[in-house]
């Protein structure tokens, strides 16, 4: 599948127009071919233990593509994981992570893949991990889909929530107690997601001018609009640690970098307001964007970098401008490096 790599804030995101051939949905259910799957490996800066859940990956499943979004090659290690069956895909942060993830796909679909995984080099899986996600992905019911684990976050000590497709109003469900079953929901987050072949051509590529941030939130949103299931799969637990956890009373963050907080606020903006007509989240940006202010004020460092960002995320999301954040404003981005 040739996907285009030229995503302006104008392409639409989405299944190609109906006189493309090369896509056709698949939305018949068929026997999936439980050693039929591959992981996107992400690095960046990658240290001894990042390594580590490599090697026990590329074990775990022969056909594994490492996408090292570093800004500079290390040939060195490129040559290792070469060395050892591992292809690899110099990046260099192009389209951020979500470049990453469609240089990997586009690698494993013409492998002929029809399940890929993608995996952050922070993601801890258990042994049985990826065998008890393809028994959940055979019995989906269809060969469209997008499945997650029930994600547990150890700097908030309980597991992530899911938000009911149902309705034009989401709310938060608790899953904690849920030990087995596929439960639907409107996203996963996307380490240790995975996605049918089916689905990545008829939905098309994550979208490069979000960069970072809210990628897999759109990328699920749009799953669920068009009609392709997107579910938590209950009996596969992984462990995430995001950023550097502080608490401060009843506030608590990921204490991210200023660059990325541009990226968090305006992607959250663009992504509710483009799926405001569907569900019922138009409320939510400005409750998303002031709590993002009061973490900064209460919990973290940098604090008037970092509330610049949000601002300016907060206005380019409601005007569509999308993109990198050095390109659409250079000494801004320079200022909020930190």
């Amino acid at each position: 599948m040739k996907v285009d790599r030229d995503f302006g804030a104008d392409v639409p995101y989405g299944p190609p127009p109906p006189g493309d051939t090369a896509v056709e949905p698949a939305r018949t259910p068929r026997a999936i071919d439980p050693r039929a799957f591959g992981v996107v490996f992400v690095l960046w800066h990658p240290d001894a233990s990042h390594l580590i859940h490599l090697d026990d990956a590329h074990a775990a499943c022969r056909h594994l593509v490492a996408v090292d979004n570093s800004p500079e090659a290390d040939a060195d290690l490129h040559e290792r994981l070469r060395g050892a069956g591992i292809e690899v895909v110099f990046n260099r942060n192009a389209g951020g992570i979500s470049g990453a993830y469609n240089r990997g796909v586009e690698a494993l679909l013409a492998r002929g893949c029809q399940v890929v995984f993608l995996l952050d080099q922070d993601s801890q899986l258990g042994p049985e991990f990826f065998a008890r996600m393809m028994q959940a992905c055979a019995q989906v019911g269809s060969q469209a889909f997008v499945l997650g684990p029930k994600v547990f976050e150890a700097n908030l000590g309980r597991y992530l929530p899911v938000f009911s497709p149902a309705g034009r109003m989401p709310r938060p469900e608790r899953i904690d107690d849920r030990v087995d079953g596929l439960i639907p929901t409107l996203f996963v987050i996307s380490s240790g997601s995975a996605i049918s072949a089916a689905a990545y051509r008829e939905l098309g590529a994550f979208r490069e001018d979000y960069f970072i941030e809210y990628v897999d939130i759109e990328y699920g949103l749009r799953a669920t609009r068009q009609g392709i299931p997107v579910y938590v799969n209950a009996a596969v637990e992984m462990r995430q640690q995001v950023g550097r956890f502080v608490k401060r009373g009843i506030f608590s963050t990921s204490n991210h970098v200023a660059w990325r907080r541009y990226y968090a606020s305006r992607n959250a903006v663009h992504a509710l307001r483009s799926n405001a007509s569907r569900w019922s989240v138009h409320w939510l940006i400005e409750l998303l964007t002031l709590h993002q202010v009061l973490c900064v004020l209460v919990c973290e460092e940098h604090k008037l970098r970092k509330i610049v960002a949000i601002a300016v995320g907060y206005f380019d999301g409601v005007f569509g401008r999308l993109g990198a954040f050095e390109q659409r404003h250079p000494r801004l981005a320079a200022f909020c490096r930190h």
